[in-house]
């Protein structure tokens, strides 16, 4: 729960300051189209409030992994793991949501808690 929660509140956190009209200059600086702002943001935004929560996680650290590549790779070029431009914050929550991911979203969240509602009224 405990990494779940956190990588979840680092993604709201960025998905929300990526609705800020500033994040557009650093688009079109990066070479991509502007038009990707809320779609970017959202998919920061979406996937971290459903990690808070635990409902699709797997799902949801799929999305994520696939933004950390993006800005890994494309956003950073990969280029040096510290300094200026370093990946290794990027890294970190990569390989945090490939964990969560594999391990799934732990016995305190809510998909495990609705699992077990069936179980209940029998």
């Amino acid at each position: 729960m405990g990494l779940r929660s956190s990588i979840g509140v680092i993604f709201i956190v960025n998905g929300l300051s990526k609705f800020n009209p500033g994040f557009t200059d650093f688009l079109r600086n990066n070479g991509m189209p502007v038009e990707m702002q809320f779609p970017i943001a959202l998919a920061e935004l979406v996937p971290g409030i459903l990690l808070l929560i635990g409902i699709l996680s797997r799902l949801s650290t799929s999305v994520l992994s696939i933004i950390m590549l993006g800005a890994i790779f494309i956003i950073k070029g990969a280029q040096n793991l510290t300094g200026n431009g370093g990946v290794q914050i990027d890294l970190i929550l990569l390989a945090s949501s490939i964990v969560i991911m594999i391990v799934g979203p732990g016995r305190i969240s809510l998909a495990h808690i609705i699992k077990k509602i069936p179980r209940c009224l029998h």
